[in-house]
């Protein structure tokens, strides 16, 4: 039995028809829609490689089931920035050095984005610490994730975040 969904997917309207009820938003997104910016890592919900967006909320891509997300809004990896601009967080990943291997980057950014969009970064290093703690990274760049998050909250708030930290 077939199950249609409407999902708009960085900004685009997609119908799409589901053979497999039990198909995970992750593996529709990488295998269905050739979005292969979001990361497989565990699977399990544990390493937050497949962190997206749906309706500006961050979620593991391979916990949630895309037939549970009829009419919902996706953003990906690649539905970040602009047209030849870098997303204020994707522009503090690379001006610290917020990655090494750039495996878990994608769900890292993604994160950091619904964390600030939620209000949840503020400017204390250890909140910001806590809130991405869902969001592993093997190579250990987290000393430069933390200060990305401060520096790219810091733009969108429109403040200097030398002065804030």
């Amino acid at each position: 039995m077939s199950h249609s969904i409407v999902l708009t997917v960085n900004g685009s309207r997609r119908e799409i028809d589901l053979d497999d009820p039990r198909m995970t938003l992750l593996d529709l997104l990488r295998e269905r829609l050739d979005l292969t910016g979001t990361k497989k890592g565990c699977d399990r919900g544990q390493c937050g490689a497949c962190t997206v967006l749906v309706d500006g909320r961050r979620i593991n891509a391979c916990l949630a089931l895309a037939v549970s997300l009829d009419g919902a809004e996706i953003t990906t990896i690649e539905g970040v920035g602009r047209e030849g601009a870098l997303d204020p967080v994707q522009a503090a990943f690379i001006a610290h050095d917020a990655f090494q291997c750039g495996f878990c980057t994608p769900g890292q950014i993604m994160s950091a984005i619904g964390l600030i969009r939620e209000g949840q970064a503020g400017a204390d290093p250890e909140r910001i610490r806590e809130a991405m703690s869902g969001n592993l990274c093997r190579c250990g760049a987290y000393a430069g994730i933390t200060e990305a998050i401060l520096e790219a909250q810091a733009a969108l708030a429109g403040t200097d975040a030398r002065r804030s930290a």
